[in-house]
């Protein structure tokens, strides 16, 4: 039985082959394969990707997630805080996984959500949120959220130039 759809076939890039596919509640994701070794240094840390899917499909997505990349369910809690994905007063489901496939969070809502929330796809861990704000402030990044504390980070969301939203945090 799949638990994922193939969107596009296996193709070629420049280092591999690649292929897409769709998970439970929309959720694309591009697979690929290295058949050049890359020649870069690793990741001090790993990206997490922010995934927010209805509560009809979630366990779907985590369960089909888990089994193939062999990943496990870190946190599973069905009341953390609305004000992580701006909806103070409220609750939601947040689910965070990991596999050597990486680190995902799964936001479990209704879909409406206050800008910017939904649309960041990764959350990036750094030593000092403040810094490295100030750094991407120089950068041309804009911040679209200041830093706020939650329960186990300090995180803001930002924007590049360009229209890439994203995340980032520290652990507290």
């Amino acid at each position: 039985m799949s638990v994922a759809d193939v969107l596009v076939g296996t193709f070629p890039d420049p280092i591999g082959r690649d292929a897409v596919i769709q998970w439970p509640g929309g959720l694309n994701m591009q697979l690929h394969w290295h058949t050049t070794k890359p020649n870069y240094p690793p990741l001090a840390t790993v990206p997490e990707n922010r995934v927010y899917v209805s509560q009809d499909r979630a366990d779907a997505l985590v369960g089909g997630f888990t089994r193939f990349a062999g990943g496990q369910v870190v946190s599973d809690d069905p009341a953390a805080p609305g004000s992580e994905i701006g909806l103070s007063g409220t609750t939601h489901r947040r689910v965070r996984i990991e596999s050597a496939f990486g680190k995902m969070t799964i936001f479990v809502t209704d879909g409406h959500l206050p800008y910017p929330y939904g649309r960041e796809i990764a959350g990036y861990e750094v030593d000092n949120v403040d810094a490295t704000l100030a750094k991407a402030k120089v950068a041309g990044v804009t911040v679209l959220l200041e830093p706020v504390n939650l329960d186990d980070r300090r995180s803001a969301m930002v924007q590049f130039p360009g229209g890439y939203v994203a995340e980032i945090h520290a652990a507290r």
